[in-house]
């Protein structure tokens, strides 16, 4: 009977163990790393007023962002996170490296950014208005009742 009682203790010990683990390995953060980052020796090769766009494209690929207004800065950008369970990812490394080049199209700056670089920025709680009127569910759902004509006669279908 003592020996039953021992297995059974023993079992009980291997499966609050076994659980623990399982639940230890559980709150392991996923990292996920997203984005274009050059290799820093390639970018090294970048001399300023000595290469032109197509080198640059040639050294360390295509970038991940060309600003809107005339093309003149490129933008290679690259993030990592960390993501526990079901919370929100937390941003542990961001980098982003700007090739600015100048109107013959060689590099005149490049410039890398860290975490610290970044700037919050405040959302605007105003709400623009629009034109039209707001109507309510009960006339979104009747409104249209009667306000369309048919060229088809109801009776035609009965009297046929």
């Amino acid at each position: 009977m003592q020996t039953k009682f021992f297995i059974g203790r023993k079992l009980i010990r291997w499966a609050v163990a076994g659980t623990l683990v399982v639940a230890v390995s559980a709150c392991a953060p996923r990292i996920a790393t997203r984005g274009n980052l050059p290799d820093p020796d390639l970018l090294a090769n970048i001399e300023v007023g000595q290469v032109n766009k197509r080198g640059v494209v040639e050294l360390i690929g295509s970038p991940s962002s060309i600003a809107p207004f005339q093309g003149e800065s490129w933008y290679y950008i690259s993030e990592r996170t960390e993501t526990r369970a079901f919370f929100e990812p937390d941003v542990v490394e961001r980098k982003v490296v700007i090739i600015r080049f100048d109107k013959k199209g060689i590099v005149s700056e490049v410039k890398t950014l860290g975490l610290k670089d970044g700037h919050d920025i405040a959302m605007v709680d105003r709400k623009t208005p629009t034109a039209g009127k707001e109507i309510t569910l009960l006339q979104q759902l009747f409104g249209n009742i009667g306000r369309f004509e048919s060229d088809v006669d109801p009776t035609d279908a009965i009297n046929k």
